[in-house]
């Protein structure tokens, strides 16, 4: 009944091919550093003029930025389509967490560039009992190319109850990230194996860093509480507490990759998928590793495939991810 008076968007009433609005955003040299710092990321590459960087006349911006210049906005895609969103009723609120999201770049993205955000739904499937829709936005540039494409999985409705709050708490205390100096190599395709090891990462969330995280953001309305940032709430929902998000999880594992691999192998066909397993709670460490999965050659194209899994201090699988890369000389 309440569904019915608030016309809410609700599972069954989500159809593939409802659309949003449009999204359009200015690139800056101040919005890529600042996405580079909300996310934990010192690498100088992203900062104009940091110290013991060479001049950079045009930044480009860490690939998963493209979630804050092309965000979801799933509230916006319900309103367009005459629904109230589950995040933002007054009789039945709850969260449709993040499950998994894999993005693809065709084309890089930099300060000055101009992009297009346009989102949909996607498609719509069950598994396991719980019920899950995809949605896909795409970025294009102001020349019409299409930049960079993800695709965003949101729980709907979770068949498996709770997730329990672990008893041991994090460590709340973050160590000094990896920083990126100006005479690193990259890996290189003819040296590369199968069952190489990446550079590592580990990275400890704090509240501080979920609210900055939150709070950033490009175009769309800011959500007055979410799972992240609201602990009442999140505690109402399946994990039963405020967990990091996923997107911000996501901008982790590209970190720890851009340690073995350069901007342009992600930019020019690159793809990265990157599933929640556990949640990502303020105070965990996560330590992020991988390996190299493949390797191959297709026509012109120098080809290498990963994975990378993120585990916590209690030894947790926290997410686990899959990329590819195109290689060149």
């Amino acid at each position: 009944m309440l569904d019915q008076q608030e016309k809410l968007w609700v599972y069954d009433t989500v159809e593939p091919g409802q659309t949003g609005g449009e999204t359009i955003v200015e690139i800056t040299a101040e919005n890529i550093a600042k996405y580079a710092t909300v996310s934990q990321n010192p690498d100088a590459r992203f900062h104009k003029g940091a110290a013991g960087q060479a001049f950079v006349e045009t930044l480009i911006a860490m690939p998963t930025m493209v979630v804050t210049y092309a965000p979801l906005l799933r509230e916006e895609i319900a309103q367009a389509n005459g629904f109230v969103a589950q995040e933002r009723s007054k009789t039945a609120r709850r969260q449709t967490p993040f499950a998994k999201c894999e993005a693809r770049w065709f084309h890089p993205v930099k300060e000055g560039d101009t992009i297009t955000g346009t989102r949909s739904v996607f498609e719509k499937y069950e598994k396991r009992g719980s019920k899950f829709v995809t949605f896909r936005i795409q970025a294009h540039n102001q020349l019409g190319q299409l930049a960079a494409q993800y695709d965003y999985t949101c729980i709907f409705e979770y068949g498996q109850g709770q997730r329990e709050v672990p008893q041991e708490p994090g460590t709340a205390f973050p160590k000094p990230l990896a920083v990126l100096p100006s005479n690193h190599q990259f890996l290189e395709f003819d040296s590369i194996e199968v069952g190489n090891q990446l550079a590592t990462l580990e990275v400890v969330e704090s509240a501080e860093i979920i609210l900055a995280k939150n709070d950033f953001r490009l175009a769309g309305e800011p959500s007055e509480s979410n799972i992240h940032t609201d602990e009442e709430f999140a505690r109402q929902n399946i994990f039963g507490g405020a967990v990091n998000s996923g997107p911000a999880s996501m901008s982790y594992v590209d970190q720890m990759l851009q340690l073995s691999f350069p901007l342009r192998s992600f930019y020019h066909g690159g793809r990265l998928l990157m599933r929640a397993i556990t949640p990502f709670r303020s105070g965990d460490t996560v330590t992020f590793q991988g390996e190299i999965t493949g390797k191959r050659v297709e026509g012109m194209e120098k080809i290498v495939d990963c994975r990378v899994k993120g585990v916590n201090q209690r030894g947790d699988l926290v997410n686990l991810s899959d990329a590819m890369f195109i290689m060149s000389d």
